[in-house]
């Protein structure tokens, strides 16, 4: 028996970035073998096995075979003849298919060294093109590793996958958890292009046009180290409620993101031109995206639409918005609830005694 540590924790040491997670292939060894050795099984497609003390994951060395469209078509095998070779070749890219023996020695059939050198999305063989999973995964890595490029022959695989249908047997959960990661990388933007290059965008997420300015807008989200929500926002931005509902129904968007999109879409507008707006307009927008009661979720909706400015500094409109929230939420509405004679008043006197609170900030600011 004979364990490699495989995939991004290789990669990354070649890159000299901390490695985070250490994922594990065992040659020449049975289920039976792993867990005379303590290993606990959690695998539920092939076999993978959690070490007693790390709790990380070693997989015994498998091949697989491709036998219904989409990424869950495939039956495993998993025997101790298969070879650290048969389970590499059936990775990814290149870049993701070196091995490390336990004593340091790097096994890299298929160029991955050369490919991070020379800074090359490559895929590994024919393989790649029966997971279209990995059509999202390459783009998740370019946002990652931007100054990467994807290798010709590896786009015309991508390409003809797209045409053959392989992309709309993506599952939602699926395809939302690598755009979600990818957002969330240092470049989100070369996700974007990859995923427009190959065709996949349009399958995917129709909704979005690519433009320059849109790509500044989000790699400018990335820049400031932004929530999901407030990413996700900015890319929604300026399209319309029903396509932002429509996208986040497919993708199965989480609430939270889709909310806070719909919003920023809405009232873009109104945040721009904050400046020109009087305490009644302050205290009905507030109120409007229910930031008295979520002012967190409040100023994530101010940061988005200072993305689409580009703003890195001082958003004057968000100074002021925030600033009348403030005041609004600093009106003891409880105090004025028992205080007024007409419980059918209640809802008037307190939006007055906002808009007094904000008129008084506005007369400050």
């Amino acid at each position: 028996m004979k364990i490699y540590t495989v995939g991004g924790a290789v990669r990354d040491q070649l890159l000299g970035l901390p490695v985070k997670d250490h994922d594990h292939v065992v040659v020449g060894a049975t289920p039976e073998d792993m867990l005379r050795q303590g290993f606990r099984p959690v695998g539920k497609d092939f076999p993978v096995f959690l070490h007693p003390k790390t709790q990380e994951e070693y997989a015994l060395a498998r091949t697989e075979r491709k036998t219904a469209p989409g990424y869950r078509g495939f039956v495993f095998h998993t025997a101790p003849d298969v070879t650290l070779e048969d389970d590499l070749v059936r990775r990814d890219l290149t870049i993701n298919a070196i091995a490390r023996a336990e004593d340091g020695t790097l096994t890299d059939p298929f160029g991955g060294i050369q490919d991070i050198q020379s800074k090359i999305f490559r895929h590994v063989s024919d393989a790649f093109g029966e997971d279209p999973v990995r059509i999202l995964r390459l783009a998740r890595f370019a946002a990652r590793f931007h100054t990467f490029t994807v290798a010709p022959a590896t786009m015309e695989l991508m390409r003809r996958m797209v045409a053959d249908g392989e992309v709309d047997a993506l599952v939602a959960e699926r395809v939302w958890q690598e755009v979600a990661k990818g957002l969330m990388e240092s470049h989100p933007a070369r996700m974007l292009t990859v995923l427009h290059e190959c065709g996949a965008l349009a399958r995917i997420m129709g909704e979005i046009t690519i433009s320059e300015r849109l790509l500044q807008v989000i790699d400018h989200a990335a820049a400031q180290g932004l929530d999901l929500p407030v990413r996700f926002a900015a890319l929604m931005l300026h399209l319309s409620k029903d396509a932002i509902e429509q996208l986040s129904e497919r993708l199965r968007v989480p609430n939270e993101c889709r909310e806070l999109a719909v919003m920023a879409a809405r009232e873009l507008d109104h945040i721009n031109g904050a400046l020109d707006l009087g305490a009644e307009a302050v205290v009905s927008l507030c109120e409007r995206c229910d930031g008295l009661r979520k002012p967190q979720r409040f100023a994530q909706l101010l940061q988005a639409v200072a993305c689409d400015g580009l703003v890195a500094g001082d958003f004057l409109q968000a100074a002021r918005l925030q600033g009348g929230l403030d005041a609004a939420r600093g009106v003891n509405a409880g105090a004025l609830a028992q205080g007024c004679t007409e419980p059918k008043r209640i809802p008037e006197v307190i939006h007055a005694a906002r808009v007094a609170a904000v008129a008084a900030f506005l007369a400050q600011a």
